[in-house]
């Protein structure tokens, strides 16, 4: 398997792996087209400190995560996302994946990493919790960090 930073022709992959787990799994009726930052990964993502990373098996995009430079040393995690077949053992994508986004983050001098949930995702919250995330209000949040609509839940990692 391969994780590395987003390259022109992922784009299939990505809408692949992502559009599904949102509509099926989670009940979101989005479309990628209803996605700009998606369709716009380099103008979007790939700007400061951010990036977007996706992680491919056998030709196929099975995770994706991302952060979203929101300026005064803090980033925004977005868009992690990990195909059934690759979560748990033996893959643990998800921890791989946040961990290169950590790394990044760090390496790039910033202080604080966002991000923001639904309340429904159970298995996330705990991800997120086990991986040192702690639970915020949405009072807490910077004023540059980007709230999604179906967002409830929101956490924040100091680095």
């Amino acid at each position: 398997m391969e994780l590395r930073p987003y390259r022109p022709g992922d784009e299939s992959g990505i809408a692949d792996l992502i559009v599904p787990i949102q509509r099926e799994e989670f009940g979101v009726p989005i479309t990628y087209a209803e996605q700009p930052d998606l369709r716009d990964i380099p103008g979007f993502y790939q700007q400061g400190a951010g990036e977007f990373w996706v992680a491919v098996d056998e030709g196929r995009v099975v995770g994706t995560i991302s952060l979203k430079d929101i300026g005064d040393g803090a980033g925004a995690l977005r868009k992690m996302f990990v195909a059934a077949s690759h979560r748990g053992a033996p893959h643990r994508l998800a921890a791989q994946l946040l961990d290169i986004l950590l790394a990044h983050a760090r390496d790039h001098g910033l202080k604080a990493v966002y991000l923001g949930t639904t309340a429904k995702f159970l298995a996330a919250h705990r991800f997120y919790e086990k991986s040192g995330f702690s639970l915020i209000t949405p009072d807490g949040l910077p004023t540059t960090f980007p709230r999604m609509a179906v967002d409830t839940r929101f956490y924040f990692l100091s680095l």
